[in-house]
């Protein structure tokens, strides 16, 4: 067992990150970043969201998102559904229900499901519509370029999960061409000219220059000169 807000704060700071970076990061809002380091889950719209934003969030910076879940589940989703079945009454024989009795449960029911399916439809708004868009920087083509540009170009895909990634010209210090979050399975691609590549998870991404894979280093930095 291990304490799921101290240790995703511990990691946070340990990169040098703010709730900020993780908001732009993750497409997290701040307050629920903060509800899950303060562990104040009861601030979060439920349990499926809030397992998302912990693997999310853990994956984000450079761990396994599925420790965090299977933690929470230990701790705040098995005892309660546990402790639901043992209360839940039981006798061996239901008095008939009058038919004044069933109409009533059935509307009840009915506002019940109205109810969840307007508060998901807001709380996945709020998620997908709240965070931050993501910066379009000049010289970037996020559609699919034509064959001749992949070819002489570099391209940088995640392949195993989501990592944080920067690209900047020429050196560390040079002028940013892309910052934010590669989601799994998504591909992005850069003119051929010296890069500096930095990512978050370098075990989940895969880097192409000129067609060919090139290793990318545990550090997670990469320096791509073009070919003379």
């Amino acid at each position: 067992m291990f304490e799921i807000g101290s240790s995703l704060r511990e990691a946070r700071t340990r990169q040098g990150l703010d709730i900020n970076d993780m908001e732009m990061r993750t497409k997290i809002r701040a307050k629920y970043l903060r509800a899950l380091e303060a562990e104040q889950f009861e601030q979060l719209p439920g349990h499926t969201y809030i397992k998302g934003f912990l693997r999310t969030y853990a994956d984000s910076l450079g761990m396994d998102g599925q420790l965090y879940v299977d933690e929470y589940n230990t701790r705040f989703v098995t005892g309660e559904e546990e402790h639901a079945v043992y209360t839940r009454p039981s006798s061996p024989t239901r008095p008939r229900r009058s038919r004044h009795h069933e109409r009533h449960e059935s509307r009840l029911v009915a506002i019940a499901v109205v109810a969840i399916v307007l508060l998901t439809a807001l709380v996945i708004a709020a998620w997908k519509f709240g965070g931050p868009t993501e910066p379009k920087v000049q010289g970037v083509n996020l559609q699919a370029a034509p064959a001749a540009v992949v070819a002489k170009g570099v391209s940088i895909t995640a392949t195993k999960g989501a990592s944080f990634m920067e690209v900047r010209t020429g050196s560390l210090a040079g002028k940013p061409l892309y910052r934010g979050t590669l989601e799994r399975g998504q591909t992005k691609r850069f003119p051929s000219k010296k890069l500096s590549l930095t990512v978050a998870s370098p075990r989940n991404v895969v880097v192409k220059v000129a067609g060919v894979r090139v290793k990318m280093p545990a550090s997670g930095h990469l320096t791509i000169a073009p070919s003379s």
